[in-house]
């Protein structure tokens, strides 16, 4: 069984533009995870899907659309309800400061905002995922 910890990085929603997931992937991936990309156009119950089969300890949600809400927030019930309420939900984007803590309600650990660095985003993960 792999130590290291499996995250998923997603583009939920029609948002077409994914240069910043890609980046985020491959320093996650560069830093010593395993990253799983879906790909552009993924519905939450898609992500939540490849989420449970990869087994992740965390998914990576990234929204510049303005659906972050619904669509997170739409994640975060699909894993309740998969008995996955473990696995760590973060998301990027352009994302309104008002809105982060209302996320964080809805059970989004962290959002990074325009401008946060790969190195902050690894260092994240690493300090809050755990792979047990």
């Amino acid at each position: 069984m792999s130590s290291r910890i499996r995250v998923v990085v997603a583009k939920p929603g029609l948002d077409g533009h994914d240069r910043g997931a890609k980046v985020v992937a491959r320093a996650l991936r560069d830093a010593g995870m395993e990253v799983i990309y879906t790909g552009l156009h993924q519905t939450p119950e898609q992500i939540v899907e490849t989420t449970l089969q990869e087994d992740a300890d965390a998914v990576g949600l990234s929204v510049l659309s303005g659906a972050h809400m619904t669509q997170f927030s739409r994640v975060v019930e699909l894993l309740g309800q998969n008995d996955a309420q473990d696995v760590v939900v973060l998301g990027g984007g352009i994302i309104p400061e008002e809105d982060v803590p209302e996320l964080a309600k809805l059970g989004v650990e962290k959002i990074f905002t325009p401008g946060a660095t790969t190195d902050e985003i690894v260092t994240w993960v690493r300090e809050n995922v755990n792979r047990d």
